[in-house]
């Protein structure tokens, strides 16, 4: 008889962390939740991990609850936002749908929580300002204030704020050397530039909270 050697390699958490986008901490947490799942995982902090084959994660499970706030959050995106968020909205509810065992997927089907009509001006299109806050750049506004008065302004957008008849950029306003917001719907043009900002925007954006005296939403809070 022949027998066939496995190699068995081990990965260390520095490395994974690294892959995942995730600090060690955040690794150490959730290796100790899937192991309490079942998952096979071999190792111990500073030696390395090994995944053993054959382990499937559980299906996707929701309460009621949580059913309710998943499709009502994207009914009203789907119902209020810019064509591209909205569409992006239905797709992911799509995908949720599709990996939700049958009785899961027909409590989702027959939701009972609706939306009202959107706002009867067109969304304005958010989605070069989304994008501008998810690669850090910079961006030039022409912004027309209550005055109707046009002024030109390089900020750095962190956040984007949605409320029921307005959209606001939270950003860092180099003119005024502090945090500044602009309502979308008054943009007039914008520019992204090509440089990034000097800050994260995980720093812009807690910097900010403690200004406004914004407390950490807490599930932020509890992955660092």
């Amino acid at each position: 008889s022949s027998c066939c050697a496995v190699t068995v390699t081990t990965i260390t958490g520095t490395e994974l962390a690294s892959q995942l986008g995730i600090s060690l901490r955040t690794l150490y947490r959730d290796i100790a939740t899937l192991q309490s799942q079942g998952a096979h995982i071999e190792g111990e902090p500073g030696i390395g991990y090994v995944l053993r084959p054959g382990f499937m994660l559980p299906p996707l499970m929701f309460s009621e609850e949580e059913l309710e706030a998943l499709v009502l959050g994207s009914r009203w995106v789907v119902a209020h936002c810019d064509e591209a968020l909205s569409a992006s909205a239905s797709s992911a509810l799509a995908k949720i749908e599709a990996v939700l065992p049958a009785e899961y997927r027909q409590q989702l089907q027959a939701n009972a929580l609706l939306i009202g009509t959107s706002r009867s001006d067109t969304p304005v299109d958010e989605a070069p300002l989304r994008s501008a806050i998810r690669q850090q750049r910079k961006v030039t506004l022409s912004y027309r204030d209550l005055k109707e008065e046009l002024s030109e302004r390089t900020v750095w957008p962190f956040a984007l704020g949605y409320f029921e008849q307005v959209r606001v950029l939270v950003t860092w306003c180099e003119l005024r050397q502090g945090f500044r917001h602009f309502r979308v719907d008054r943009i007039a043009r914008m520019q992204q530039e090509d440089n990034c900002y000097p800050k994260s925007r995980e720093t812009l954006l807690k910097e900010w909270r403690a200004t406004q005296q914004i407390p950490q939403p807490k599930f932020i809070a509890d992955r660092n």
